[in-house]
């Protein structure tokens, strides 16, 4: 059954879904990391892919910028495509002076300036957190492939070009630990339909630092990122 979104047929996608902002980083994933791997949806250029993974089916698929959009795929991807975990490899940004670029989070819960989840939580304030059980995997998996990671709280934003002169010292005072624009929506989601979800992203930006990745840098140099949340979603 396709949707609005996405022209998979039915059956096209794995129960064991990985996502991610850019469709050219979900190429690159595809093409590196998978065999027998066939594209099966690209409705908008938002490219899906299914293929195996060490011998176990998964899927990558595209969700773009921000909760708006990234809502639009988990959600359909639930519904018509009966997906049950989801891991969102992605990049964030950070100002703490303990995180460098290209360090690895996973983001336990996310705090949000979006008003995505009030929206469907009755105007109450949701807790936006992980599937416990997929971020106990991915530490334990870390630990034996020598990964190191940090595990904390995320902030996402609906505001790429934020005024931060009040914003930032407020998360560093609070640990915030990677600031993104997807995790907090996906998460909600993800706990309205009882299906497991983890963020895990690379940092691309020290804000504070004004250090940056390249685009071909944040389409190609997580590596080690994408195998570990790729041998935690088949945990």
């Amino acid at each position: 059954m396709t949707t609005p979104h996405i022209n998979a047929n039915n059956n096209s996608f794995s129960e064991l879904v990985m996502m991610s902002g850019d469709p050219f980083r979900v190429k690159y994933i595809a093409e590196n990391f998978l065999k027998h791997c066939i594209q099966i949806t690209n409705v908008r250029s938002m490219l899906g892919f299914t293929g195996y993974y060490n011998d176990v089916l998964v899927s990558i698929m595209s969700h773009g910028m921000g909760i708006p959009s990234a809502a639009i795929y988990v959600e359909e991807l639930i519904k018509s495509y009966r997906v049950k975990k989801i891991i969102r490899v992605g990049t964030c940004g950070t100002i703490q002076k303990k995180i460098n670029l290209k360090d690895i989070i996973i983001a336990i819960g996310a705090c949000t300036d979006s008003n995505f989840n009030r929206l469907r939580f009755n105007n109450y304030d949701f807790s936006a957190v992980a599937n416990f059980n997929i971020i106990s995997n991915a530490v334990r998996i870390a630990k034996k492939m020598r990964i190191n990671i940090q595990v904390g709280s995320f902030f996402t934003t609906d505001t790429f070009y934020m005024n931060s002169e009040l914003l930032y010292p407020l998360l560093k005072k609070y640990n915030i630990l990677g600031i993104d624009m997807e995790t907090s929506g996906i998460y909600s989601i993800a706990a309205e339909h009882s299906v497991k979800a983890m963020s895990i992203c690379s940092v691309s930006d020290h804000i504070t630092r004004n250090q940056k990745l390249s685009s071909v840098e944040r389409e190609s140099s997580l590596c080690e990122m994408i195998k570990l949340a790729l041998e935690t979603l088949i945990a």
